[in-house]
């Protein structure tokens, strides 16, 4: 029986993000006489507003009726856009806490999020990892759909109710039995590595091996140069294979980044780098982030680990120079109308390219009649400053026919792996906790301290290359880099020249 002068209202709680900044979002229920309506105020996209449909479905599923009354959801704030499926789980219990049948105290301990099937089954949503460190930042626990309890156990969230279908989650919250779900300890990491090609596979090119070796181990961008086949691609693919697994700090950010784009793997942490390779003709919103819903981009999809480009000056040239200040500040900022979202995107840019529109400038067998307009317009595509920011730079040349039928074996991935592993130790020990492609200001001064040899025969360089003083802090990173890779504390004159070898690459 439903009550007909006193109007009855409940609340509960969920969590949507600006960026990667949690919003607690109040859900309040009202429903009170009145003709009968059902009505979603607060600044709701198309998904929230079907959100009616999807909720009259499930209950009549399950043999509830709406009552013949108004009943009005509030999605406060009000003024905050509000966008996507996860709203609909809250909204039904706190519908079912104003008909009684869940006692809306329960609520309050738990933040909920959830999206309903017709039939009443509880289904995944994006975001569940952040939304569950929110509410352990906020004393509570949290209901999500059973498909993500994995993914919400990595938070440490203590009062955890994974739900399969609403009737479930009805009858634990009117219990108060709660099934036992531990969580589980970051230190107890065990997922499987993702499956890489091996270095030893790729014959020759041991100085473009060595150049991604420096590149992997000091955290540097690399832009391989070189004509169709030679193997950068192949050598690309195969970068992520050498670095080290992530930290349970580094594994909670990447996968909250990925979490929030819908793109959480079936375990419920990402544990290795990832690695992205966008091809050539994405949009800005998809490389930098954006788009109507302000999703993260590939290359905050990429953060603590590759973001691999192919054919980069087939990229549209303002997608490229999108890139320039993420490089240099590790985040992007997208600003809208209604404000400015910041995703996190410390990523190792991977570059690869053609010298010239034919692929093959300065081979006189097959380079075409344009040369060397071809290659200078070609390389005109990248501006100055976007190129300033690639630490190394290598000519990769073609592989000769001996080589490829070479008996000797290249080294493994494995053993490039643990130097690189060994070198990151190292900086990881200094202190500052930072790979030598970010040090910056005291800590670039005191860890990349030269001596006399050592500072004349950089200046000489910087001189004679016309380097800039970005380029001459980074060709100083690249050789701090190279210092570590051998295990000694100073940097020697034969660390300068290699790197300055590498700045110039071409």
């Amino acid at each position: 029986n439903f009550p007909s002068s006193q109007p009855m209202l409940s609340r509960c709680e969920t969590v949507a993000f600006h960026g990667m900044e949690p919003v607690v979002i109040d859900v309040q229920v009202q429903i009170a006489p009145g003709l009968p309506a059902f009505n979603i105020v607060g600044l709701g996209d198309k998904a929230v507003s079907e959100s009616r449909e999807r909720i009259r479905a499930a209950f009549h599923s399950m043999n509830i009726s709406l009552p013949p009354q108004r009943v009005t959801v509030n999605l406060a704030p009000a003024d905050f856009p509000k966008e996507g499926s996860h709203y609909d789980l809250p909204i039904a219990l706190s519908i079912l806490a104003s008909l009684g049948a869940v006692d809306h105290e329960v609520l309050s301990d738990y933040f909920i999020v959830g999206e309903l099937g017709l039939d009443g089954a509880v289904k995944n949503v994006p975001g569940v990892l952040p939304a569950s460190i929110a509410a352990v930042s906020q004393g509570k626990g949290i209901i999500c759909p059973h498909a993500s309890m994995q993914e919400a156990r990595w938070s440490g969230v203590q009062n955890l109710l994974p739900a399969k279908n609403l009737l479930e989650v009805m009858h634990q919250l009117k219990s108060g039995v709660v099934p036992s779900c531990a969580p589980v300890e970051l230190s107890s990491m065990d997922a499987q590595k993702p499956v890489y090609g091996d270095f030893s596979e790729i014959k020759g090119q041991k100085q473009v091996k060595r150049a991604l070796e420096v590149a992997a181990a000091g955290g540097h961008n690399v832009l391989l140069v070189g004509p169709p086949g030679a193997g950068k691609s192949m050598l690309s693919s195969r970068f992520a294979g050498i670095l080290p697994r992530l930290t349970p700090e580094q594994s909670l950010e990447v996968t909250m980044i990925h979490s929030i784009a819908g793109m959480t793997p079936e375990d419920g942490l990402i544990t290795y780098p990832p690695y992205r390779d966008p091809h050539h003709s994405a949009t800005l919103p998809a490389l930098i982030g954006g788009g109507a819903k302000c999703r993260p981009g590939e290359i905050s999809l990429a953060h603590h680990g590759v973001l691999f480009l192919d054919e980069l000056p087939e990229f549209q040239r303002p997608t490229l120079e999108a890139l320039r200040q993420p490089l240099e500040a590790g985040y992007v900022s997208v600003a809208r109308a209604n404000g400015m979202i910041r995703y996190p995107c410390r990523a190792q840019i991977i570059a690869a390219m053609n010298p010239c529109k034919c692929g093959y400038l300065g081979n006189p067998a097959k380079q075409c009649s344009k040369i060397p307009l071809c290659g200078e317009q070609y390389q005109q595509k990248l501006s100055g400053p976007l190129l300033d920011r690639f630490d190394i730079k290598v000519c990769v040349g073609d592989v000769a026919p001996h080589e490829l039928f070479s008996k000797d074996e290249s080294e493994s991935s494995q053993t490039i792996a643990a130097r690189v592993k060994a070198a990151r130790r190292i900086q990881r020990n200094r202190g500052d906790g930072e790979l030598n492609a970010v040090l910056d200001g005291e800590n670039l001064w005191e860890h990349g301290k030269l001596d006399k040899e050592c500072e004349s025969l950089l200046m000489k360089a910087a001189e004679k290359f016309h380097l800039s003083a970005r380029g001459y802090i980074r060709t100083l990173r690249v050789a701090r880099t190279l210092a570590d890779l051998e295990g000694i504390a100073g940097i020697t004159p034969h660390h300068i020249t290699e790197a300055v070898q590498y700045r110039t690459g071409f």
